[in-house]
């Protein structure tokens, strides 16, 4: 990788990952089960760790009370009914398997961009990093918003359809073939990172 590059897992924690997860439990975690989401993201981390690739985890997380979420959609409605992704929870911890060691970056955010109201685009540019490679759940959420947005901001990108899953198959297969592609390489773990 000539360019500096960071990894990007997004959203990877237990409430969307595991089907105890109240996000999860609703088809998240089997669909991100099914495809090995968590075995690949575990080895493009242990690569980029090798390689000295700067390392991010991204999470959804909000107060108790929920007074820092300001999205007003449907989808948010049903987190605060059920009491989701409330931070200091095991729903906002990330599975032992893809967990962040101490000297990486974790951001937590309120909304689907992890670029609104987070200090990531600032941290990735002092940091001179040039290329983001990600993935994460949901595909059609905050995978296609990473790439949208770091698109507008100038990164090159590479998204690693095999550490992505939606809950829907049919719009994780719509994002990566018709969406996607036009903001990023779309590519897998092991080319990436051999």
């Amino acid at each position: 990788m000539t360019q500096k590059t960071a990894l990007l897992l997004l959203d990877l924690q237990n409430e969307m990952v595991d089907p105890k997860g109240k996000v999860g439990g609703g088809g998240l975690a089997k669909a991100a089960a099914d495809r090995n989401v968590l075995t690949n993201a575990r080895y493009a981390l242990d690569r980029a760790r090798a390689a000295g690739t700067d390392v991010v985890h991204v999470r959804l997380g909000f107060r108790a009370d929920y007074l820092d979420a300001l999205s007003v959609a449907p989808r948010i409605s049903k987190m605060k009914e059920h009491g989701a992704a409330v931070l200091g929870t095991w729903g906002c911890e990330f599975p032992e398997i893809v967990a962040a060691l101490p000297g990486e970056l974790v951001i937590t955010k309120q909304c689907v961009s992890p670029f609104f109201n987070t200090g990531l685009l600032s941290w990735l540019q002092h940091r001179g990093i040039e290329r983001l490679v990600f993935g994460g759940v949901a595909t059609n959420l905050v995978v296609e918003m990473t790439a949208r947005v770091a698109d507008d901001a100038g990164f090159a990108l590479t998204v690693l359809e095999d550490c992505c899953a939606s809950p829907n198959p049919v719009w994780h297969a719509f994002s990566v073939e018709n969406i996607l592609p036009m903001f990023a390489t779309v590519s897998n773990t092991k080319a990436v990172f051999g």
